[in-house]
């Protein structure tokens, strides 16, 4: 029995109420589905947006999954594939009939049947392929030509485009004379006679401008042409920091060849941050649609490397352990000292990984901003080892204690700032993601430099 049989309250609410994706509209749908009531799941169904779809699609069972596609299929939309996980999306595209998948492809830009498409195997991709009109296959095929995660990729093919010595009028007369224009654009891209951009027109622009005006006369004061070989991070960073709707992509030629959008754009800007964040924590770029073993494997080599890191640290330890076994406070204090170090070590990593993704932190100013979180490890470092300090004098009633564990905080604080900044950016003049790399690296600076420090002024000063 279901959770709106046993719930008649459910019931009524899934059936009054919005049509916001709620836990309501969950459990109305999946029970349209189990009493394969196709009226009741479209009726459900079609006030959704695309993306509640796909979320919706993503949090039910695989079984629930394949019934709700069987029996909703006629009415599926292309919007629907392209907002789904990678995970989830082969096994939706399997389970559509050919006709139905052939329609939803068909609705969308070239750019979202790349981005559809790109990580499918070549039997796959063909399947999505044959479906599509000659031109759109063509340009979709052109997109694939270029590298994964570059502007080729991401670009779609239909651009709006018009001579550079035409009129305003002209212009609009070649628009209304179009029987397919792109769903969403943002600009007339003017092209020379080589067919190379020279200069973009807002559809504001456009439009309120006297029929006789150049459109030359009225082109957009930041013009970016974005080559299609250029990696998608830079691409979107050059969207962020110029503000940029759209611009045109060039070949090697520099002739035209698409156009990337801001809705684009924002997307792997946003992708971008997700992994620095997922990267931080070692988790990959995992999602929760993942299987168990794909996640297993994401994770492992990290807590490797974890292990690793955390044995170098007890071998620290294991040096001082007569100090340890002598001075019992020492075993109490000393995670202490690590703990800080480790946390104002984190939080310097964070800033400066990030910095260098926004290409804020670069070779002009990193001995500026190395020096600030010294500086600021220093003074928190002093702050904490003040506290401490007393804490050791009066939980201990050593004021020999209270000084050690006050100078070894200070050292670690200090060298935490120092660790926290410097290793991401020796990580990326190396070449290696700082995101993925640098928090082991720092944890076990903080950890050994914490521990010696600390063990190391004990076994000198108390014994």
């Amino acid at each position: 029995m279901s959770e709106i049989d046993q719930n008649p309250d459910l019931r009524i609410e899934a059936e009054e109420g919005s049509y916001e994706l709620e836990r309501s509209d969950v459990s109305a749908i999946l029970l349209a589905v189990e009493r394969g009531d196709q009226a009741q799941l479209t009726a459900r169904m079609d006030p959704l947006h695309a993306a509640d779809i796909a979320d919706l699609l993503e949090q039910i069972s695989s079984s629930e999954r394949r019934r709700l596609v069987h029996l909703y299929d006629r009415e599926f939309d292309g919007e629907i594939l392209s907002e789904l996980d990678e995970s989830i999306r082969d096994e939706v595209i399997a389970t559509l009939r050919p006709e139905v998948l052939a329609d939803a492809v068909r609705e969308l830009e070239s750019d979202d049947v790349v981005d559809l498409i790109e990580d499918m195997d070549e039997e796959k991709q063909d399947v999505i392929l044959d479906v599509l009109e000659d031109n759109d296959r063509v340009a979709v095929e052109q997109s694939l030509t270029y590298p994964e995660n570059s502007a080729g990729r991401l670009m779609q093919s239909e651009v709006v485009t018009a001579p550079e010595h035409w009129t305003v009028g002209e212009a609009i007369d070649f628009l209304r004379a179009q029987d397919e224009l792109p769903e969403q654009f943002y600009h007339v891209t003017l092209v020379d006679p080589r067919h190379k951009p020279v200069g973009n027109v807002t559809l504001g622009k456009l439009m309120g401008s006297r029929r006789d005006v150049l459109l030359w006369e009225i082109i957009e004061d930041v013009f970016q042409v974005i080559p299609a070989m250029q990696d998608e991070g830079e691409v979107a960073y050059a969207f962020n920091q110029y503000h940029l709707i759209s611009a045109p992509v060039v070949d090697e030629d520099e002739r035209l060849v698409g156009v990337i959008t801001i809705d684009d754009a924002m997307i792997v800007l946003d992708e971008e941050h997700e992994e620095d964040i997922l990267r931080l924590a070692g988790v990959g770029e995992g999602s929760l649609s993942d299987r168990v073993i794909n996640t297993t494997r994401q994770r492992l080599p990290w807590l490797a490397v974890n292990l690793l890191t955390a044995i170098a640290a007890s071998l620290v330890i294991a040096q001082f352990e007569a100090a340890i076994s002598q001075i019992v406070a020492l075993a109490v204090l000393m995670p202490i000292v690590a703990s800080m170090g480790g946390n104002a070590g984190t939080q310097s990593l964070t800033v400066a990984v990030r910095a260098i993704a926004t290409k804020d932190l670069t070779g002009s100013n990193m001995w500026r901003v190395i020096r600030r979180e010294v500086l600021v490890g220093l003074i928190n470092g002093v702050v904490f080892a003040t506290v401490m300090g007393v804490v050791g004098l009066v939980w201990f009633g050593s004021p020999a204690l209270g000084y050690v564990i006050a100078v070894a905080m200070v050292i670690n604080m200090v060298v935490a700032g120092l660790a926290g900044t410097a290793i991401p950016v020796a990580l990326e003049k190396f070449g290696i993601d700082p995101a993925l790399a640098s928090g082991a690296f720092v944890t076990t600076v903080t950890d050994v430099v914490g521990f010696f420090a600390f063990l190391g002024l004990a076994a000198m000063v108390l014994l």
